[in-house]
């Protein structure tokens, strides 16, 4: 069967739908790409002035609805959390490594001198860096990753923070200074992770692409996007949080800070696996329906603390 393939023409988007179009072109399938321009591409603003939530995605979730194409590739941290009923999430393949990481001259982000200008687009990563660092200076940076390198090297910055598996799949892990541990820097909601996005009625395609599916995988992101949708936060609330799954637990670590990075309110939540009476069942509904009660105890937790204070701060101007 044919699948049109929707996609951002950034070289990173490219890089995913080409690697998706190869996994599905390996099971038989034919690819073709839509190179599809989105408001988040061409806008100048920064994404904090610009609202943020699906500035990377209307557009191609458009087209699916449109018939204009058939399947979807997301980065997940930029895919907002609403219920488009039209739509389904029809699978998650492997999670890169989620880290966040420090480019610039070869220090590491203790070894950066007082007042280094560092870039970043991304509230939460500016709060988690002014937590761990208040002396250094965080300044808007936006373009994609080659623009945001070039901008490096010419000087407008001593450093700059990037996504690991961005560098990674653009074959630019050497510029990496310092890979960041997540007690330095949570990711975001959905970090590393690609989402295929169907029509919800397009059955062909969503069989297709579910042999993609990474169950643990999914249920980590629907446990990280249910904590963000209960928040009601939006991908540029300064929320971080991560998921992992055992064979025995899946557990989410999540943090939310105030915009200055003073204030810190965390959790983290557990629940058991209860092995299915069949271990050899492909259906993991269960695991997905205990991700989203993850998700919501995280929330309620955060709330309960406090969090969703520093949540609203976040969205008024500073002045």
């Amino acid at each position: 069967m044919l699948i049109r393939l929707g996609t951002r023409q950034s070289p990173l988007a490219l890089w995913q739908a080409e690697y998706i179009k190869s996994e599905l072109t390996n099971l038989g399938h034919q690819v073709e790409l839509v190179k599809i321009t989105t408001s988040g591409d061409v806008s100048i603003t920064p994404l904090g002035q610009s609202g943020g939530q699906g500035v990377f995605t209307k557009e191609i979730q458009r087209a699916l609805l449109e018939n204009r194409c058939d399947l979807a590739v997301h980065s997940l941290k930029d895919l907002p959390t609403e219920v488009i009923p039209e739509l389904r999430l029809s699978a998650v393949p492997p999670r890169e490594d989620a880290s966040d990481c420090l480019i610039s001259d070869g220090q590491a982000l203790a070894d950066l001198p007082a007042g280094t200008i560092v870039g970043t687009g991304s509230p939460r990563r500016k709060a988690q860096l002014l937590h761990l660092r208040p002396d250094l200076i965080i300044l808007d940076i936006r373009g994609n990753v080659d623009t945001r390198l070039r901008k490096l090297d010419e000087g407008q910055y001593g450093a700059i923070l990037l996504a690991y598996a961005g560098l990674h799949r653009l074959g630019l892990a050497s510029r990496i200074s310092e890979k960041l541990t997540f007690a330095q820097m949570l990711p975001a909601v959905g970090q590393a992770a690609l989402g295929l996005e169907t029509r919800a009625d397009d059955e062909q395609t969503i069989l297709a692409v579910s042999a993609l599916d990474h169950p643990t995988t999914h249920a980590a992101v629907i446990a990280e996007r249910g904590l963000l949708r209960s928040m009601r936060a939006g991908c540029l609330a300064p929320l971080a949080a991560h998921t992992s799954v055992t064979e025995h637990f899946i557990q989410i670590e999540a943090r939310v800070f105030s915009m200055d990075g003073q204030e810190m309110i965390a959790t983290q939540q557990q629940l058991p696996i209860h092995p299915a009476s069949d271990s050899k069942s492909s259906d993991y509904s269960a695991l997905f329906l205990l991700a989203e009660k993850l998700g919501e105890a995280a929330a309620k937790d955060l709330t309960e603390k406090g969090a969703g204070l520093l949540i609203d701060r976040s969205r008024k101007p500073s002045t």
